[in-house]
C-alpha cells in the first residue's frame, strides 16, 4: 500500500478514537487497565532537558523532546523484518513488536497496534495545519510518531513512528 502523505496525512475528524486496550491477544478489564495505568504514572520518568540532552543523541532529541521527525527511508527501522521488540529510546519502556510491524509504503515503521494501551499515550497534535493524533511514550512523554487510521486489519491503525525514537532488541 502507497501512503503519499507518510506521517503528515490529511486532517482526521475530532472524533476519531484510537485505543487498542489490548496485551497480545488478551483484553484487559477496566480495572487492570487503570491499574496498569496508575502503575506508568508512577513509573513516570522526569528529567530536565539538559538531563535528556546528555543522554540522547542530538538526532534523539530532536525527536523526541522537540517533536521532530526524521527523513522518509533514510532510518534505522523502515525497513527491519527482524523479529523483536521495539523499545523507547529514551526510557527503555517496551511500546511496539514485530508481530504488528508491517510495510506501510511510507518511509517510516509502521505498526497496527501497541504492545499495550498503557504503554503509550495518544494527544490530539494540531501542529502544521492539521489535526492528527501523536503518540508518546507513556513512561518519559517522549515523542515516538503519529497514528492513522488508514492501517490493516485486525485494528485498521497505523503507527508512524521514528526509528530514532526506538531501540530494537532482537528475539534470541
Amino acid at each position: 500500500m502507497l501512503n503519499l502523505f507518510g506521517c503528515n496525512q490529511a486532517e482526521q475528524p475530532e472524533t476519531a478514537a484510537f485505543t487498542t486496550a489490548t496485551t497480545g491477544d488478551a483484553p484487559l478489564s477496566e480495572a487492570q487497565t487503570e491499574k496498569l495505568n496508575q502503575q506508568t504514572q508512577r513509573d513516570t520518568i522526569q528529567k530536565t532537558e539538559a538531563e535528556w540532552k546528555k543522554i540522547l543523541t542530538p538526532e534523539q532529541f530532536y525527536v523526541l523532546r522537540q517533536k521532530g521527525t526524521e527523513p522518509a527511508f533514510k532510518n534505522k527501522y523502515n525497513a527491519n523484518k527482524a523479529k523483536g521488540i521495539y523499545y523507547c529510546a529514551a526510557c527503555h519502556n517496551p511500546v511496539f513488536s514485530s508481530e504488528t510491524k508491517f510495510d506501510s509504503g511510507t518511509g517510516w515503521p509502521s505498526f497496527w497496534k501497541p504492545i499495550a494501551n498503557y504503554r503509550i499515550r495518544e494527544v490530539k497534535d494540531r501542529t502544521d495545519g492539521m489535526v492528527r493524533t501523536e503518540v508518546l511514550c507513556a513512561r518519559c512523554g517522549g515523542h515516538l510518531g503519529h497514528v492513522f487510521d488508514d492501517g490493516p486489519k485486525p485494528t485498521g491503525l497505523r503507527y508512524c513512528l521514528n526509528s530514532a525514537a526506538l531501540d530494537f532488541v532482537a528475539k534470541k
